[in-house]
């Protein structure tokens, strides 16, 4: 099918043949992952829509599709508007607009291997206002008509060597084993893929930049272990590390699995698995346990070897950035250099490394306008030639064995004008203002989002995304349960309470549509920070990314002393800890870049 009104039609067609009046399409899969593989991609195949969150409904006469800020100018640019309408998250969910378009006495259909049990819950309820009723499928109306879809990935698992992950896999199962028995439960689900990953000490390439494999798990309260993986997945290598502990399935049996559990007490996520499993556990008459996944924790507070691989990791990306840096330098002026060839430069400058495994997602490459599309993807249709006297804004990052790296630099190309350095050096305001925040144990990121945006408040501004994700090592860039995001916003965790061991970005931005965007992203670790006299024990932040900060955006005048102290210092950190992987003209660039403002 060639357009995307085509397969609309087709998907319409297959609905009514399946006494269907409606259908819900997720951008996930049966792990609720936020990045899947491209047997998954159901919402880009249907309606075009590239960006990596959002969701769509179709009705037989309307079509709704629901994304966040994040996506507010991509999804008009990629999805028509003649066959979609588009609906903003969080002011409108799929649950209240079916309330309100449901026919009257429909029929909704839905994958339950898609859906969490709340949101069936949810959309349920809302339903009934109409008399309509939501339906599970046993068949995805999608995959019926999407004629050349893709296979799930045949990749092979790879074992993640102890010197990485710091702990062993048997002694990760010892511990999930105590927290069930202390739960008074036999068995834990695991379906999320970097819950997997981290548990069994392995790493896939089954989807794309996040070095997971399409499994699910069964822990039990004696620390053995069921993996349901495809068996073609399983080299000798893996099953040697896996060991007598873990007893291997195939991915498909595992439904069929979680049907012997009964009478069983079983640990399950609601938040991380989807429906279906909780209806095979109801049919077995298991007693299901809704608790969170226990490993979401532990895998967020990073150990001493994954935080020193962290740090490795973050110190030869710097380097890999700071010669790109100088490149873009060198090669705008030119007049040639285009958003593709720069972020391919990009990836050569980590390849050179001879250790990345992986981008840790698509770069964002964003010249002009182009850098106001908050998840911009450039491709040969978008693609725009650099112009001078504007802004230039890549947002980036490495998989290594040792570490998982994002990082947004945001460069002047030419003149910038005085409202581009104004915005800039807000937005580098809030950056330093969060990076420097103590707060006592127990805060959570909802409550430090603030810190970053009041630069930009004072002025009538903001920006409407989170201001921070956590993020894994070497598993997925973007990870729970902490964030900084507002209060009650559609990003979920920002109330999770920080604790020493966990990484985060703090990325706030400005974005004016149609002519420039501006974000400067580290990462940082929250580590302890004792204050004399203190009532609470305090936390902080210690920077993890070191690259330039572009010099030529900043308005000295505007920076308080200490945020001039704190950006001084920052550069002289990029100088020690990058300037020794450097030499000759890059390294004399280098020093300029981190000279004292």
């Amino acid at each position: 099918m060639s357009s995307y009104a085509d397969r609309l039609a087709a998907l319409r067609a297959q609905l009514a043949e399946d006494r269907l009046d409606g259908f819900v399409v997720p951008l996930t899969d049966e792990h609720m992952s936020e990045y899947v593989g491209s047997y998954a991609q159901r919402l880009e195949w249907l309606t075009g829509f590239k960006g990596s969150a959002g969701s769509a409904v179709v009705l037989p006469q309307e079509a709704a599709i629901f994304t966040d800020g994040r996506y507010t100018l991509q999804v008009r640019s990629q999805v028509s508007g003649d066959q979609w309408s588009y609906q903003s998250v969080p002011e409108t969910s799929i649950a209240s607009w079916l309330k309100d378009h449901a026919p009257q006495g429909g029929r909704i259909g839905y994958d339950p291997w898609l859906h969490s049990r709340d949101w069936v819950r949810q959309a349920s309820d809302a339903l009934k206002a109409r008399g309509a009723e939501l339906v599970a499928v046993a068949l995805n109306p999608i995959d019926i008509v999407w004629q050349d879809r893709p296979e799930a990935s045949k990749a092979r698992l790879v074992v993640q060597p102890d010197e990485f992950a710091g702990q062993s896999s048997a002694d990760k199962r010892s511990a999930i084993a105590d927290w069930l028995v202390k739960q008074g439960a036999d068995t834990a689900v695991l379906a999320a893929l970097d819950s997997i990953a981290w548990t069994f000490n392995v790493r896939g390439a089954d989807v794309s930049h996040t070095p997971v494999a399409l499994a699910y798990a069964l822990v039990n309260a004696d620390g053995t272990a069921d993996l349901f993986v495809a068996s073609e997945k399983v080299g000798p290598d893996v099953a040697q590390h896996l060991g007598n502990g873990v007893r291997l399935h195939e991915r498909a049996d595992f439904e069929a699995a979680l049907r012997t559990l009964g009478p069983k007490n079983v640990a399950v996520d609601p938040e991380r698995s989807v429906a279906a499993i909780f209806e095979a556990l109801d049919a077995a008459g298991a007693t299901i346990i809704s608790q969170r996944d226990p490993t979401v924790l532990p895998r967020a507070i990073k150990n001493r070897v994954e935080i020193a691989g962290h740090q490795a990791a973050q110190a030869r990306d710097g380097a890999a950035i700071a010669r790109f840096l100088r490149w873009v330098e060198i090669e705008a002026p030119k007049g040639q250099l285009d958003e593709l060839t720069a972020s391919d430069r990009l990836e050569a400058f980590r390849a050179d490394t001879g250790l990345l495994k992986d981008l840790s997602f698509d770069s964002i490459s964003g010249a002009g306008p182009n850098g106001a599309i908050v998840h911009y993807k450039a491709s040969p249709e978008t693609n725009r030639t650099f112009d001078q006297d504007s802004l230039y804004l890549i947002d980036s990052g490495g998989q290594y064995a040792d570490g998982t790296t994002d990082i947004t630099r945001t460069l002047a190309i030419g003149t910038p004008s005085d409202e581009m350095r104004d915005r800039f050096t807000r937005v580098l305001r809030g950056h330093i203002a969060l990076a420097s925040a103590i707060f006592p144990k127990g805060v959570r990121g909802s409550q430090l989002d603030s810190f970053a945006r009041r630069p930009l408040w004072e002025a009538g501004l903001d920006y409407a995304h989170g201001t921070g994700h956590g993020v894994g090592s070497f598993l997925s860039v973007h990870e729970g349960p902490q964030r900084i995001s507002p209060a009650g916003s559609s990003q979920s965790g920002g109330d999770e309470p920080l604790a020493a061991g966990m990484i985060l970005s703090n990325e706030p931005g400005y974005y004016k549509a149609g002519a420039y965007g501006i974000r400067i992203e580290n990462l940082v670790l929250v580590v302890e920070k004792p204050q004399a006299n203190a009532d609470k024990e305090t936390l902080g932040f210690d920077t993890l990314t070191f690259a330039p900060i572009e010099r030529r955006l900043i308005v000295k005048e505007m920076l308080l002393p200490t945020e001039l102290a704190w950006l001084d210092d920052y550069h002289a950190q990029v100088l020690a800890k990058i300037g020794p992987q450097l030499d000759g003209e890059d390294r004399a660039w280098l020093e300029a870049a981190c000279a004292r403002l």
